[in-house]
């Protein structure tokens, strides 16, 4: 029994024992965006920004560059965008340990004009976000951030719904490119913990030859986003994506709170997360109606896009009562 006990110990030290390399991402303002059109009010931006750096969180994504051509003005916020002037509205010269980061999707981005040389930016890393078929796209524009002096990532969309050998194809490009880290993302929260193991293995068998890091970034559909990504600390990806309240499209994202106060890391601090939850997060839960609930959980169980849940949900705020049985028979083609 003792020699049981100890060997559990041991193996637990492996994931459990502080680990430098791993760093914390906070994604709050960035996917949560996607469920208000990214209207946030420079305060709640700000009060996320002050709860990062108090909390020792490595990096926050603040927010999109996305293409402004062709836009209807006021139909997205400032975060959708990301200009120089909006970010440093909130952190001026960000004179402080946390590092900022956007995300561009491939195709949806004029980057060349768009991202800035790092040294007239406050930005210090580009997150390319792409699906398997934008992965030339996407190493273009990690090559031009790169080349512009910034850190970068390459987020693969949507991974739940790649063929094995396609998925193998775009690591292998995927894996020459200038990026610090590939990331696996559950985008339909479609994953259990089998699955995330056997492919943080798969990535990183094309990352550590390379000198990468595996990322995870995971959605809540089925309840999973917090122990998924523990699957994947124990696999060994060292970037990890939260947001505060789990705050993000759908379902939302592993929950920062959860993931600092398991981590034991003597490096975050657990207690200004709390605040900016109770706080000023979870009041707007009300309104935005993102995290787990029934219609993201079968879109998640079918391996779907949550775009009809997201309908689903959206007809509650005005009122009507949505039926989750005729809702159910709909998405599984029963009717």
């Amino acid at each position: 029994m003792k020699a049981a006990e100890s060997n559990k110990d041991t193996a637990a030290s492996r994931w459990l024992s502080y680990r430098p390399e791993i760093k914390v991402v906070d994604c709050t303002i960035r996917d949560g965006g996607l469920m208000n059109n990214h209207h946030f009010e420079d305060k709640i931006v700000k009060v996320v920004y002050d709860t990062c750096v108090a909390a020792g969180v490595d990096y926050m994504e603040i927010g999109y560059k996305s293409s402004r051509k062709g836009i209807k003005v006021g139909e997205h916020g400032d975060w959708k965008y990301c200009t120089e002037e909006s970010i440093r509205r909130i952190v001026g010269d960000n004179k402080t340990g946390l590092k900022l980061c956007v995300m561009a999707d491939a195709e949806r981005c004029d980057y060349r004009e768009d991202i800035l040389p790092k040294k007239d930016s406050v930005l210090d890393m580009i997150r390319v976000a792409t699906y398997i078929h934008q992965i030339p796209t996407a190493l273009e524009m990690v090559k031009d951030a790169h080349d512009k002096g910034y850190e970068t990532t390459l987020n693969l969309m949507a991974a739940s719904t790649i063929p094995d050998g396609e998925l193998t194809e775009g690591l292998e490009m995927m894996a020459k490119s200038e990026a610090k880290a590939i990331y696996v993302v559950d985008s339909f929260g479609a994953f259990y913990s089998e699955q995330i193991r056997a492919l943080v293995k798969k990535y990183l068998g094309y990352c550590k030859s390379s000198g990468k890091e595996v990322g995870m970034h995971m959605h809540n559909n089925m309840q999973l986003a917090f122990a998924n990504t523990i699957e994947g600390i124990i696999e060994g990806a060292n970037y990890l994506d939260a947001t505060m309240a789990g705050l993000g499209r759908g379902a939302g994202n592993c929950p920062m709170e959860v993931l600092l106060a398991f981590l034991h890391n003597p490096k975050y601090e657990l207690r200004p997360v709390l605040d900016c939850v109770a706080n000023h997060i979870e009041p707007m839960r009300a309104k935005l109606l993102w995290g787990y609930d029934l219609p993201y959980l079968l879109t998640g169980m079918l391996n779907q896009h949550p775009r009809t849940a997201i309908k689903f949900k959206e007809a509650e705020l005005k009122g009507e009562k949505g039926d989750i049985l005729k809702f159910h028979d709909t998405v599984t083609d029963q009717e």
